[in-house]
């Protein structure tokens, strides 16, 4: 061992201590990692900042757009209801669906936005089977995980392992499908692992209740009006399963300024008909989409007016000093006043049967305003109002809302049958998005998470480093000397063995991008020592990277869940160390038959 192999290992050594005790942010961590071995005279100018220019971390800006694209689409909302009808038919069932739903999304789709949209929706599932969401959480963070390693673009880690990988020569890049055979494998044990045993190893560590605010799940009172070529008309409420699908109660039904307050479900809904309804935002909105209905208020919004671009929609508290306690909406002449409009009302433990516009203000009612931003800033500076916050809610469908699915689909045709590559298709699709306005220019830059492409570019150059210094041969003729060990037969699987260990644990103490970057070219020098080939140990490091389940600081996703899931460290550990050893042990066993020495 030289003294540059010292110096590089100790380096990643207090980089990983940065990493697991979080004394800095993960990306600031990777640019003082980066600036060390840049200082130090390991890396050019040109090698310190090539990772800003590395197709992977590109490719992953752009995918981080495309996501946001389907997002917009609506797409998920309708997964959600048919999860929820088979969930009416068998619990069972449907939540074997609804995780193998979010591994399948979260193969295409980035898993930390996949965890961000379906987290409410679990939530609500929660409680409807009067479940603590914590027993759901973790295996949300979990399914996304798995989904994740289906394909190339499922998971960042896949795309970076695959672009340390094509800079060695003589190799082939990894395919768009070639991690689908194994990734399919460990998806079955683990879905039929979060399905039966994670139920009975997570703890109920929070309720329903005390995430309500956080997750706007407090019953909101509207109407709603059937318009034309609505999927209401000619059915009733009972045929298209309004109660279950969108968690959603009509109350009183108004026709011809007639109200029928009897058989509600079983009334045969016309075009026009109003619906007096009570139940959440989201599911307003979803029902609003999927159905053909309008949201309504005592004075009509035009679509020009719903459609005005510095529009926001609002959660207010109506105080108790306002003069308007005791007033009806109709009375107190809101529109002129306020110059916004109240879209719903919320009133914790009341269920009342009016229209909104004739109901009787009361102090704390909870009200859903909508409007130009100026005026609502103005709400906040009256003393009749608590702003509690804006509201992230379209409550229009998107232009052209197909087109970002078909794009997208095509270009990962495309790239799977290798016609062209994953960056050039990704770069051309969102081209096609700007250009007809799907998404804006200023909505891409939102998308993208740009601490994660800090990080990522941030780390590439550091296997430059390992490599020029021979740090990997030199890890690698430790590993190998320890496989000689073993005959020739088991010296591939102990390899195997060995290389998924030490990166599975590596990633549960620092981020699952360094490990991949650090472990690939160990992988690769080891093998290559051994006369073996490296694609199997490649593959081996990608899939144990990703498969984070031990602690909460591996996995962004685990983070996600983390504080409202209410859970502790060690619950972690408890759910996730089995669901690592089994798929420790099914890596051994099948990934050589997938992938052959």
């Amino acid at each position: 061992m030289n003294i540059e192999i010292i110096i590089v290992i100790s380096v990643l050594a207090v980089g990983f201590l940065l990493f697991l005790f979080e004394f800095f942010t993960i990306d600031v961590t990777a640019l003082i990692i980066l600036s060390c071995f840049f200082g130090l005279g390991y890396l050019t100018p040109s090698e310190a900042v090539s990772g800003f220019s590395n197709p992977a971390v590109i490719t992953i800006g752009l995918l981080f757009i495309l996501s946001s694209a389907i997002q917009k689409t609506g797409l998920l909302e309708y997964l959600v209801i048919t999860i929820n009808r088979l969930l009416k038919t068998s619990r069972s069932i449907g939540m074997a669906v609804y995780y193998l739903t979010i591994s399948i999304a979260s193969s295409l789709i980035n898993n930390t936005a996949i965890v961000a949209i379906f987290m409410p929706v679990t939530i609500r599932l929660a409680h409807r089977y009067h479940l603590s969401p914590s027993k759901m959480l973790i295996p949300l963070s979990y399914a996304a995980i798995l989904g994740g390693t289906l394909t190339l673009v499922g998971t960042s880690t896949n795309l970076l392992v695959n672009s340390i990988y094509m800079n060695y020569e003589g190799v082939e890049p990894l395919r768009m499908f070639e991690f689908f055979n194994y990734g399919l494998i460990i998806l079955f044990i683990g879905t039929v692992y979060l399905l039966i045993i994670a139920p009975k190893l997570i703890p109920s560590r929070t309720t329903t209740s005390s995430l309500t605010k956080s997750y706007h799940l407090g019953g909101y009172l509207t109407e709603m009006r059937v318009k034309k070529g609505s999927a209401l008309i000619g059915k009733c409420c009972l045929d298209r399963s309004i109660n279950h699908n969108y968690d959603v109660t009509v109350l009183d039904i108004i026709r011809n300024q007639k109200h029928i307050a009897k058989n509600i479900r079983r009334t045969i809904l016309k075009e026009g008909d109003i619906l007096f309804v009570r139940g959440t935002l989201e599911n307003f909105i979803r029902m609003k989409e999927v159905e053909g209905i309008t949201l309504l208020t005592d004075e009509k919004l035009t679509q020009a007016e719903l459609e005005q671009e510095d529009n926001e929609l609002v959660e207010c508290l109506l105080t108790n000093e306002s003069e308007l306690v005791g007033q009806s909406l109709m009375n107190t002449n809101f529109r002129q006043i306020f110059g916004a409009f109240i879209l719903a009302i919320r009133r914790e433990g009341d269920i009342f049967r009016k229209k909104i516009a004739h109901m009787k203000l009361h102090a704390f009612d909870t009200l859903l305003v909508y409007g130009p931003s100026k005026k609502i800033n103005s709400l906040s500076d009256r003393g009749d109002f608590i702003v509690l916050g804006k509201v992230d809610t379209k409550l229009q469908k998107e232009r052209l809302w197909w087109v970002s699915i078909y794009v997208v689909l095509i270009s990962i045709f495309f790239a799977a049958i290798g016609f062209i590559p994953i960056m050039k298709g990704a770069l051309i699709s969102v081209v096609i998005l700007l250009c007809l306005k799907v998404i804006t220019a200023q909505e891409s830059y939102q998308a993208i998470h740009w601490q994660v492409i800090v990080l990522i570019a941030a780390l590439v150059p550091i296997g430059i480093v390992i490599q020029t210094t021979g740090t990997a041969d030199w890890i690698g003729n430790n590993i190998s000397h320890f496989i000689h060990l073993f005959s020739d037969y088991w010296q591939p699987y102990v390899l195997l063995a060995t290389i998924y260990f030490i990166t599975m644990v590596l990633t549960e103490i620092s981020s699952n991008v360094a490990t991949a970057i650090i472990m690939v070219p160990i992988a690769v020098a080891v093998s290559g020592q051994l006369g073996l080939e490296s694609r199997p140990f490649v593959f081996t490091v990608a899939f144990a990277a990703s498969s984070s389940f031990i602690t909460p600081i591996g996995y962004q996703t685990n983070l996600m869940v983390y504080g409202p899931g209410g859970y502790k460290f060690s619950d972690y550990i408890r759910v996730g160390l089995p669901l690592s050893i089994i798929l420790f042990f099914t890596a051994i066993l099948f990934i050589p038959k997938i992938w052959s020495f």
